[in-house]
């Protein structure tokens, strides 16, 4: 049975080409003895990747075994994103290996050592995460600032609520309002109640 490895490739706009990434993760994956499955998109790491989530589906799946990447930047947009994702294909048994990395191609005793310093760098990272948030809405609750959605108008939504009486849909009176869908219809039912 032939061993399938994700060649996962992603620039970030149309402007960039995947072209070196692509030669030297063929050169990988040929030297392993991997047949590759091409995984491309040109798409921001912070925005949804239908490809990179349809290449962990076929990791979960087992229909590719290993996944390489020309370098973590390429695999997630944070060190904390890489860490989480390669945590989580580790223990489903598929390895990610980098071309810029080669640290991260350890298949020996070593292995689970880095894996579990990748888990506790993950942890620390996610603890800063959470403090500088809490830090950050304090400093603002502080300074007066007002926290969560800005509050809609009841004059809009009792306009609202009135075309809703008058026969119109929720949707369009939501939007000739210009208030949104579901604050009209929480308006509505706490209106009836």
């Amino acid at each position: 049975m032939a061993h399938h490895a994700a060649l996962y490739i992603r620039v970030s706009s149309d402007k960039q080409t995947g072209k070196n990434q692509i030669a030297e993760l063929r050169q990988l994956a040929k030297a392993r003895g991997y047949e590759p499955v091409v995984y491309e998109e040109i798409e921001s790491a912070a925005k949804v990747r239908p490809t990179f989530n349809r290449m962990l589906a076929d990791a979960r799946a087992g229909r590719v075994r290993t996944i390489l990447v020309w370098a973590l930047d390429r695999f997630h947009r944070s060190m904390l994103g890489s860490i989480q994702d390669v945590l989580e294909l580790d223990r489903i048994g598929v390895p990610v290996m980098s071309v810029r990395e080669p640290w991260l191609d350890t298949s020996g005793p070593v292995r689970p050592l880095l894996v579990a310093i990748f888990g506790w760098v993950a942890e620390q990272e996610r603890a800063r995460l959470i403090e500088r948030t809490k830090a950050g809405l304090e400093r603002a609750r502080r300074d007066g600032t007002r926290l969560g959605r800005p509050r809609v108008s009841p004059l809009k939504l009792e306009a609202a609520a009135v075309r809703v009486e008058g026969g119109a849909s929720l949707r369009s009176a939501a939007e000739k309002a210009g208030v949104g869908f579901e604050t009209l219809r929480r308006y509505l039912g706490h209106r009836a109640a």
